[in-house]
């Protein structure tokens, strides 16, 4: 079996087969990983297509430089397209009924008055605005942790640190954000 490098030195150069053998090499473990973060075998079967021809559309325009890393840049691009998948879960104003079919979430049956409503809303773009306003590695550690659900052992892999430092970036993230929100930078 060939290596990864060489591998997608070959697939730079148009080779299909390098490109199925890549995939097929990676593939077991790539969606193992991201079956692990949504927990749905259908979400990890859709999110792992759209992994896989971002890898190969990457590959094939020059994007990777290879370090010996393929498996590490495989799975964080596959994490950062799982936090996607969770915001537009979020985002989404439509729910299952349970077999598959999707209908409008517009009846809502809960003694939550529209000024709670209004106060989670606001607090919810308030932590928004104010996580956007951190700098990217302490943003990316707080995401990865609230959204993506991912431990700190997780968060240093993908983001090629020490767990302590990933740990760090989260305080500090977290202190800013308190800053902000308390001294009323947001804006």
């Amino acid at each position: 079996m060939l290596r990864d490098s060489e591998l997608i030195s070959q697939c730079r150069n148009g080779s299909d087969d390098a490109m199925e053998w890549l995939v097929q090499k990676h593939s077991g473990k790539l969606f193992d990983f991201i079956l692990g973060k949504v927990k749905d075998r259908h979400q990890a079967e859709d999110i792992f297509q759209d992994v896989m021809i971002r890898l190969i559309v990457l590959i094939r325009n020059g994007h990777y430089t290879d370090n010996g890393k393929f498996t590490h840049w495989a799975r964080h691009i596959a994490f950062n397209m799982c936090i996607d998948h969770f915001r537009r879960k979020k985002r989404s104003r439509y729910a299952t009924n349970g077999d598959g079919h999707e209908f409008f979430d517009t009846f809502h049956f809960s003694s939550e008055g529209i000024d709670l409503k209004l106060i989670t809303t606001e607090r919810r773009d308030l932590i928004a605005k104010t996580l956007s306003l951190l700098p990217e590695d302490q943003r990316r550690v707080i995401v990865m942790r609230h959204y993506g659900e991912c431990s700190f052992r997780e968060i240093a892999s993908v983001t090629n640190c020490s767990v302590n430092t990933a740990l760090g970036r989260m305080r500090y993230g977290l202190m800013n954000m308190r800053k902000m929100i308390g001294g009323k930078a947001v804006g």
